[in-house]
């Protein structure tokens, strides 16, 4: 027998579906969406501002549309005609136009061309229903698309009907847009879901362009990493945070992303370094630039920026950590560790000889406070970066659609790592007074992250502002997961043993398959499919290194994705793809340019490795939106029911 809160469930649901055929249809409807093939979900990390890469991969799915073409000719193209058609969908207004300016029978092109283009369309969209098909049609031409997918021209009473559709769209002009309308649409259908497993910001130039196209991507989501938190405490006036990611912008020679990706004017500080360092050589400061991308005219400006907020973030840690005792963070505290007449430094008991002693704006009585015009410099660092309105509105992104983890179709998704103790145990973090290990460290420390950005109590705002630093660089940080980060000895100290950030056990523990089963039951995960995906240390390839662990069970897909690791790595990253049939890794080759991509129809994925092939094909139904659907589908049912018993009265 119903109870009383089950009827008034009922009643809601009824107002979405008044009667019995309402009702009894949208039953049909998701049933038959659980029998169709899952989608394919795309997994990338540690892009690190590479735009021209990331965009690449984007388009190509890792290779998925070049495998969609394969299937769908086979033998009947050549292989130049595929990676023509390949090219064609990846840049379509681009490859266009070289073929416009080189092709004599245009309109033969577009007739050949529009027949190729549908025949993958339908390939790509075989697995959606008409209804999420319909949705991503473009309102330009979604009628003739829809036809065009829908129509046979294998038969003769609709093949006239067919090729007339065409020939009308040259005739009329708009072959063009066409080509580019069903290349969009591709696209938008090979992949149905992205991860972005963290690090989207840092080291390459162009962080901002890769934000704009997740904001427009149709299916995301984002496991945040160390960089990314840096952002995100930089654009919440986390001051130290705010230093840190101008520190490497500088660093890489990509201040332009800061002043003129986010529109933050950087002049306060360029007038303030240029006064306090004028006449410091600023050796130890040194900017790892491209050749192509950077005016070495700005190489000296640009180190004594570093130096200036290098010394002011040293300050503003230290006063976070001296804030937040919980941290545990008293061996980073190296300021006051400097004897100044000597030249040295004291670390972890051993004395270091200074490679610089020039700190004119250090107070060796209070190390640690900020002067007079560092603290101006900061408060108008804090008001630019609070007030950017395009990097708080992709910040705002990132905290909508990202999380510090995910679990999503039986994949546990993370950036760095699960803190571990050397025996396996997970590791117990003191956060505020309270102790939190493994799942619930997340959960604690996310809560905190956002309270950081959204908080209005002042007491909780403070508490996840100095969160977000946490997360970027502590030793028990999840996204971090190193024992230490050196910057202050990369900096002044010769000695190399003392730059080394020893990894979280977690990196030598997930070999071990009894652990990486451990990890992940605590985010709720059994069974021989699930994995463990992260990325945030790069694979050393040219060292032997492999992405795939624990007989496949955990893949780590950081492969030098940014220029900076690729000569370390000795390639250009790693993606997944997990489609209906399984899990297959692509390495990718360094991308040059979209104009070489058009010219010569070069690729950059390497080769793929199939990671784990399911024993029987995957449907909607077995996948996190097909068990919401069940659920969707048993209320619907209780409701038809009550419907045919007279608990509930149609609106006729």
């Amino acid at each position: 027998m119903m109870g009383e809160n089950d009827i008034r469930y009922l009643k809601c649901l009824a107002k979405r579906y008044p009667t019995i055929a309402d009702t009894a249809t949208e039953i049909i409807n998701l049933k038959s969406i659980l029998n169709l093939p899952k989608g394919t979900e795309h997994f990338i990390t540690d892009i690190h501002g590479e735009y021209a890469q990331f965009q690449h991969i984007i388009k190509n799915a890792s290779g998925a549309i070049k495998q969609k073409i394969e299937e769908e000719f086979g033998n009947t193209i050549s292989q130049k005609e595929k990676r023509t058609l390949a090219t064609l969908i990846y840049y379509p207004k681009e490859k266009l136009k070289q073929i416009i300016e080189t092709e004599k029978y245009i309109d033969d092109w577009y007739s050949v061309n529009l027949y190729r283009l549908v025949c993958i369309c339908k390939r790509t969209s075989s697995k959606y229903s008409r209804s999420k098909v319909r949705k991503a049609l473009p309102s330009d031409f979604a009628y003739i698309i829809e036809e065009l997918l829908n129509g046979r021209q294998d038969i003769l009473d609709q093949e006239d009907y067919y090729f007339e559709i065409i020939h009308s769209v040259i005739s009329t002009g708009r072959a063009r847009d066409l080509v580019v309308a069903l290349c969009d649409l591709i696209r938008h259908l090979i992949v149905d879901h992205l991860h972005v497993v963290g690090d989207i910001f840092d080291r390459g130039p162009y962080p901002h362009l890769v934000m704009d196209d997740l904001m427009k991507h149709h299916s995301v989501d984002i496991q945040w990493g160390n960089h990314d938190v840096s952002w995100m405490g930089a654009a919440a006036g986390n001051p130290a945070l705010i230093c840190t990611v101008i520190r490497i912008a500088a660093r890489y020679g990509n201040l332009s992303s800061i002043e003129d990706g986010y529109g933050i004017n950087l002049i306060p500080l360029v007038r303030f370094a240029m006064e306090q360092y004028e006449n410091d050589p600023c050796e130890r400061f040194h900017v790892s630039y491209r050749e192509d991308m950077y005016d070495v005219r700005d190489m000296a400006v640009d180190e004594k920026i570093q130096k200036a907020v290098t010394i002011m973030q040293l300050k503003l840690e230290g006063q976070i950590i001296k804030r937040n005792p919980d941290f545990k963070m008293d061996d980073r505290l190296l300021l006051d560790k400097i004897d100044i007449e000597k030249g040295t430094v004291t670390i972890a008991g051993v004395e270091h000889p200074l490679l610089d002693t020039n700190f004119p704006t250090i107070d060796w009585n209070d190390p640690y406070a900020l002067s007079e015009e560092e603290q101006l410099v900061i408060d108008r660092l804090i008001f630019a970066f609070r007030n950017s309105e395009k990097l708080q509105k992709h910040v705002k992104f990132l905290y909508t659609k990202g999380n510090m983890y995910t679990v999503y179709n039986g994949n546990l998704l993370f950036h760095g790592c699960v803190p571990l103790n050397e025996d396996g145990s997970f590791k117990k973090v003191s956060v505020f007074g309270k102790e939190y290990y493994g799942k619930k460290l997340y959960n604690v420390l996310e809560e905190y992250a956002r309270k950081g950005y959204y908080a209005v109590d002042p007491e909780e705002k403070q508490k996840g502002l100095d969160i977000l630093w946490y997360l970027w660089l502590n030793k028990n940080s999840p996204v971090y997961g190193k024992e230490r980060m050196t910057t202050f000895e990369r900096q002044f100290v010769a000695d190399k043993s003392t730059y080394k950030e020893p990894k979280n056990p977690y990196y030598k523990l997930i070999e071990n398959e009894e652990m990486t089963d451990k990890i992940l039951k605590e985010f709720g995960l059994e069974g021989d499919e699930c994995h463990i995906i992260n990325g945030h240390i790069p694979v050393l390839v040219k060292e032997g290194q492999s992405p795939i662990h624990c007989n496949g069970k955990v893949l780590i897909i950081d492969g030098g994705f940014s220029k900076a690791y690729q000569e370390k790595t000795g390639i250009a990253g790693y993606t997944l793809i997990y489609n209906s049939y399984g899990l297959s890794l692509a390495e990718h080759e360094p991308f040059e340019s979209v104009a070489k991509a058009v010219e010569d129809g070069n690729d950059v994925v390497s080769h793929k490795t199939l990671v784990q092939r399911v024993s029987e094909r995957k449907r909607v139904a077995d996948t996190d939106i097909g068990k919401n659907m069940k659920e969707d589908i048993a209320d619907l049912e209780a409701l038809l029911k009550a419907y045919r018993e007279g608990i509930i009265e149609e609106s006729l």
